[in-house]
């Protein structure tokens, strides 16, 4: 379907008549100001006709410029050309994953000794990305340093891609929980709708300039709901050289902290210790966060001010020649 984007702008047509019509000519507001002794040459009777005449009012390069202004009209009107409604899903959700991605994350200890921590956590968070659809989801990844990896986007494939392409100790191998926060409240400042964060790790904020709970305290101000899980595998035996013994290799898991943080903004607090728990801990939050919510029509849009435009520039660009060579051929 074909539309303008601008359409009040083609009144601008008339101004060159409006122009015409109210503003003395230039001949007049002079007169009797300025001395031209000059003037007397372009009194010539053969000059002085074809500048005078009625005939020349309609010449090719009147019309020629009365076509240039029509086509620069036509392009500041901004033609569009409509494609087919399109359905779009959204929640108006704004979906934020900040992954731990520390060195311990490549403990293995949640998926029977096949998959260390970090691989497990991209295989079924990628799945829970690729559920998501409606929200716009974005990826912090932090270890020492909490950076954004995706902003927020319905691309979700990408997202996805760039979460598959982590590997452990990309941001140093310490644990910067407040940091991961922050970074998701600097990101959703100016967002509009809901805002989520879905913070995963495996230890205690041992790093950053901004401790988890001051941090859960400003995401409570900004209505930012933040839900906790906490991964690594329980305490389990291990045979040794002096026998069987307990070993817990979650030791570090600062659970409280994820659990204060949870409450304070509205969220929950969640325990992995393998895939499944894992699995089925993501599949909640489908849940609690449904994903989609509704839909909005949107036509795709294809600008063609660029023809006109272009087409204005070429006949101005020839009547200039024109123009040029009559002025040459009166020299």
């Amino acid at each position: 379907m074909f539309d303008f984007a601008w359409p009040w702008m083609v009144l601008l047509l008339l101004l060159p008549w409006l122009v015409w019509r109210f503003v003395p000519p230039a001949t007049q507001m002079m007169q009797g100001v300025l001395f031209a002794p000059f003037v007397g040459v372009y009194q010539h009777e053969n000059l002085s006709s074809s500048i005078m005449s009625t005939r020349k009012k309609f010449s090719l390069l009147f019309w020629g410029a009365v076509i240039c202004w029509i086509l620069l009209i036509l392009a500041i009107a901004r033609p569009q050309w409509l494609g087919e409604a399109i359905e779009l899903p959204e929640t108006g959700r704004n979906l934020l994953l900040a992954v731990d991605v520390s060195g311990s994350m490549e403990i293995v200890d949640m998926d029977d000794g096949r998959s260390n921590r970090l691989d497990v956590v991209k295989q079924v968070a990628g799945d829970f990305i690729q559920r998501r659809r409606g929200d716009r989801i974005g990826l912090i990844l932090f270890g020492t340093h909490a950076y954004l990896q995706a902003p927020l986007t319905f691309d979700h494939s990408t997202v996805n891609t760039l979460l598959q392409e982590t590997v452990i100790g990309i941001a140093g191998r310490e644990t910067a929980i407040g940091d991961a926060i922050g970074m998701a409240l600097k990101r959703l400042r100016k967002a509009s709708g809901e805002t989520v964060l879905v913070l995963l790790t495996d230890g205690a904020n041992t790093s950053g300039q901004v401790s988890p709970r001051k941090a859960a305290e400003l995401a409570k101000q900004q209505s930012l709901r933040v839900y906790t899980i906490g991964v690594g595998g329980g305490p389990r035996e291990v045979r040794g050289l002096f026998g069987t013994q307990i070993v817990n290799t979650s030791s570090d898991l600062d659970e409280e902290t994820l659990q204060v943080i949870a409450d304070m903004t509205g969220g929950q607090f969640f325990r992995a210790t393998d895939r499944k728990t894992l699995e089925a801990i993501y599949h909640q939050l489908d849940e609690i966060e449904p994903a989609l919510k509704g839909s909005r029509l949107v036509r795709p849009v294809t600008e063609l001010y660029i023809w006109p435009l272009g087409a204005g520039l070429l006949l101005s660009f020839m009547l200039a020649i024109y123009v040029w060579r009559k002025a040459a051929s009166y020299g």
